[in-house]
């Protein structure tokens, strides 16, 4: 029988918990933003049927790993999700109906579709926004198996997961306790934050600044704190002209980062609007 899943809104997600922060149906309210016609009961619908296909499999299994492989087996061998590498930055690969329609998705996107699909039959998959490449891992007994969802689930040992990181730290190959800070697991916010932020640099650079504004300003009702965003929406709105938004938001940004590395060339954006920038005291 299929269930009905309500988006929550927009101006109701600064105030909740991380763990009250719903990720399918936020996920699938930033689609909504695209696409308003989205029903988010069709995709909660396809989670569910994709959950419940493995359920009987799944439950005859004990070990932890050979649940999650039948799992990955589903999802990337028998139905086809996979890594866009053809089109990486094409944003359909970060509006999950559209990840579930066409199958393919970026990493976070379809880190999602497998971590839902996972939980729905306990299985205790988290996400790890790790460096480059989201990331997923599931408690084993001596550690946790960190695997590749854009590269259908494989399995990512020790000596890969320093490599990939160590591109990203200067060059540094990072210690086991690095390491491991660099695998916790990340809470929904933090998940939702990452697609929205993709979003963000997708459109950049395709010049899509109400797109770009759109995504700026949507991941300040996840994090209202995010400075580094209330700065893009500015930038964003200098972009299409809107000069009351654009003044406001980098004025506010100055006041709360003062001593930013961009600091002055925003101070010279607001000098270019005809604002004052803040005074340093």
């Amino acid at each position: 029988m299929q269930g009905q899943i309500t988006l929550p809104t927009w101006d109701s997600l600064a105030e909740l918990d991380d763990e009250a922060l719903p990720l399918l149906p936020t996920a699938l309210l930033i689609a909504r933003d695209e696409y308003p016609d989205l029903d988010p009961t069709v995709y909660d619908a396809v989670v569910q049927a994709h959950a419940d296909h493995l359920r009987t499999e799944v439950d005859t299994i004990e070990h932890w790993p050979l649940k999650i492989a039948a799992v990955n087996r589903h999802l990337f061998d028998e139905l086809g999700y996979g890594g866009d590498h053809g089109e990486y930055y094409d944003p359909r690969n970060s509006y999950l109906n559209q990840v579930f329609e066409r199958r393919l998705g970026n990493p976070i996107s379809l880190a999602l579709v497998q971590m839902e699909v996972a939980r729905r039959l306990g299985i205790p998959l988290d996400g790890v926004s790790f460096p480059g490449h989201f990331l997923v891992r599931l408690p084993v007994d001596d550690g946790v198996l960190v695997m590749d969802p854009y590269n259908g689930g494989r399995p990512l040992d020790v000596e890969e997961l320093r490599e990939r990181a160590r591109s990203h730290l200067g060059g540094e190959t990072p210690d086991d306790h690095v390491l491991a800070q660099i695998l916790d697991a990340a809470p929904a916010r933090a998940i939702l934050m990452r697609m929205l932020r993709n979003l963000h640099g997708v459109y950049v650079e395709r010049g899509e600044w109400d797109r770009a504004a759109r995504s700026a300003d949507r991941l300040l009702k996840l994090a209202p704190e995010q400075d580094d965003a209330l700065r893009d929406r500015g930038l964003a709105y200098l972009n299409l002209e809107y000069q009351a938004g654009a003044r406001h938001d980098l004025a506010l940004y100055l006041q709360r980062n003062r001593q930013a590395t961009d600091a002055q060339w925003v101070r010279e954006k607001l000098v270019e609007l005809g604002g004052r920038a803040p005074r340093l005291h």
